[in-house]
């Protein structure tokens, strides 16, 4: 028989909305300072390059972004039934957090 307390599930799934609010807030907000950093540092590479300072090679570059999701692994869980929901109530309750923090960020 599954054991599943409700109590539980609504104290992952609103501590799990306030932790993501949280972490989306602030990830809008450091997504934005790291983005006019990484322009600003693009912006000076193709400067220097186009005086002739520096050679970038801008596909050596780009190689590890576009390679970096091929590696994964699953592992199998006992008790997955109950893994599973309490996974469930914890990370639907973190993406909505997330979701509304990013928004009003």
């Amino acid at each position: 028989m599954i054991d599943l307390d409700p109590t539980a599930l609504s104290l992952e799934f609103g501590g799990g909305a306030v932790i993501g609010g949280l972490i989306g807030f602030a990830a809008k907000k450091i997504a934005k300072v790291l983005a006019v950093i990484v322009g600003v540092q693009l912006m000076i590479f193709r400067y220097l390059e186009s005086q002739g300072i520096i050679t970038v090679d801008w596909n050596r570059l780009s190689a590890g972004i576009l390679q970096t999701g091929d590696h994964a692994q699953h592992a199998a869980n006992n008790h997955w039934v109950q893994s599973l929901v309490s996974t469930l109530s914890i990370g639907a309750g973190f993406t909505g957090g997330f979701l509304i923090g990013f928004k009003r960020g």
